[in-house]
């Protein structure tokens, strides 16, 4: 895809997710089909993703998906979501915590073999292992306009349009 017509497929994917507050789509989802989509909290062990061990969980999560198109058998192929989200990232050894803002859109394409591609506008919290994307390790908050894409074997290929990144790590260790 060309890069002008990815920035106007972002564009135009950023302007359908949020015509609707994600306030109002969590208090009125009946009938419109957004449902919640919680967010799990989860631990590393020092190495994995920041030099500490790190404890992330939501503060903030009202994040909400709508199901666009689904495989043959029903499974989702291609999800929206949107909605504010706030991770607490906690280095447990310490105790210093970051508050990640990671509230932002995406569409996502979710392929038969495990893959995915998404189209995201805004900031998301991505954890990156050693040698698993073009990222270094890190929990990394990033923002802008990009697609990012999950092979079946989980590495990470961030594609930057306009945008930054930030290594959480670096505020808690």
């Amino acid at each position: 895809m060309h890069r002008t017509t990815l920035v106007s497929a972002l564009a135009l994917t950023a302007a359908l997710l949020t015509a609707t507050p994600a306030s109002a789509a969590t208090s009125a989802t009946a009938g419109t089909g957004w449902e919640p989509a919680p967010t799990a909290p989860f631990d590393q062990p020092a190495g994995a993703r920041c030099d500490a061990p790190i404890h992330s969980e939501p503060i903030v999560d009202e994040v909400v998906r709508k199901v666009l198109a689904t495989h043959p058998d029903g499974s989702p192929s291609e999800v929206a979501y949107k909605g504010d989200l706030v991770i607490r990232v906690t280095n447990t050894a310490t105790g210093a915590f970051y508050d990640a803002d990671a509230g932002g859109s995406a569409i996502v394409d979710y392929r038969t073999d495990g893959s995915q591609r998404w189209h995201a506008v805004g900031p998301v919290l991505l954890g990156v292992g050693e040698h698993n994307g073009n990222l270094p390790r890190g929990q990394h908050l990033i923002n802008g306009i990009y697609t990012l894409d999950i092979g079946p074997d989980g590495y990470r290929t961030l594609h930057m349009i306009h945008g930054s990144t930030d290594n959480v790590c670096t505020h808690i260790e």
